[in-house]
């Protein structure tokens, strides 16, 4: 994962095999900024754009029209989805955040 620049947008670049996602580098602060405010652990989700996400996660958060954003993270059509999978483990590694590491359902929080 890496930062990049799209139509004037500070972005990142997540290559997962040969696949491309982009997400609003907002993200970052505005889930750190979430998850501060919730103060516990919240479920990460991880659905697929074209599939609904359980309510209450971070994939959910990450679509909300009640977000910062007003709306999707993800900027590339087809491959929105999949917030709560490729952003909270970078989270982790800025510092930001502490993650459970199960093999299903796992959460986050903010450090």
């Amino acid at each position: 994962m890496h930062t990049g620049g799209k139509d004037g947008v500070r972005i990142l670049v997540c290559t997962v095999g040969k696949t491309i996602l982009h997400y609003d580098a907002r993200c970052l602060a505005d889930l750190h900024a979430m998850l501060k405010c919730v103060g516990d652990w919240v479920d990460l989700g991880g659905a697929d754009e074209q599939k609904p996400a359980k309510d209450g996660t971070v994939e959910a958060w990450g679509r909300s029209p009640d977000n910062p954003l007003g709306g999707w993270y993800g900027l590339k059509k087809g491959f929105r989805g999949r917030f709560g999978v490729y952003v909270p483990p970078l989270m982790e590694a800025l510092g930001l955040a502490e993650l459970e590491h199960n093999p299903k359902n796992n959460r986050m929080r903010a450090k």
